[in-house]
């Protein structure tokens, strides 16, 4: 089988959003192949179906100086934050027919969010860091003694795992996945601290280019991402 791969480099969050719609209807009547877009968003933080509003700790005013919008969207979780500098992928995949609730099997659902961990896993292994997934959680995650080297590291944190990559998709009632993960390659990290990630407290961000030698190309990042995409799902690119 084949997938389709689409770069739309720096794109409004609503613009990319729109797009899902048009591509995932398109998908769902076999008009399109399964499209993985890359892409980076200006600043914006989204809450998903679980947001909870006390996880914004910025005020209006830090909102607007800070210039980062705030959008609630249909996706599985908390707030997470999205921009330029963090890779955004969104797989829109057709996941099969949805059950009597008009829902995707849970099986499904959930065996689908452990092939996006795992290619994204696979990726940051070609890219010279070991990540993992962590039992009850979603997500992707650096274990206490890589991220206890990074320069960021706060000593409080330093036996705990960091969040590099989060998770959040929604399947719709034709099947079809939208939304999907943000990877920090090299975001300016300062915009985490207007939000508790995830609804996590005292959870460690991480990102790419603090844990490796050298700074990370986002070409050659997304090169590493279509490649694990590909070998995780069995798809052809």
């Amino acid at each position: 089988m084949e997938f389709v791969v689409e770069d739309l480099g720096l794109i409004d969050y609503k613009k990319a959003w729109k797009l899902q719609d048009e591509y995932t209807a398109e998908i769902a009547v076999g008009k399109r192949l399964p499209t993985l877009l890359l892409l980076e968003h200006p600043h914006v933080y989204t809450f998903g179906r679980k947001g909870r509003t006390e996880n914004l700790l910025w005020s209006k005013s830090q909102l607007e100086e800070m210039e980062i919008d705030v959008h609630w969207v249909d996706r599985g979780g908390d707030v997470t934050y999205h921009g330029p500098g963090q890779l955004v992928g969104y797989p829109l995949w057709p996941l099969g027919k949805v059950d009597s609730s008009s829902r995707i099997p849970r099986a499904d659902y959930v065996g689908f969010i452990r092939k996006l961990e795992k290619s994204l896993i696979r990726a940051l292994a070609r890219l010279g860091l070991v990540a993992r997934q962590r039992s009850g959680l979603t997500g992707v995650w650096v274990q206490a003694d890589v991220w206890a080297r990074c320069p960021r590291c706060k000593p409080e944190h330093k036996k705990k795992p960091a969040k590099i990559a989060a998770i959040g998709i929604k399947v719709d009632a034709r099947g079809v996945s939208r939304h999907g993960f943000a990877l920090n390659v090299n975001p300016d990290m300062k915009y985490w601290e207007g939000i508790q990630a995830c609804g996590l407290s005292e959870t460690p961000i991480a990102c790419l280019d603090d844990l490796t030698p050298t700074p990370n190309e986002m070409k050659v990042v997304k090169d590493k991402i279509i490649q694990s995409f590909s070998e995780v799902f069995g798809y052809l690119n």
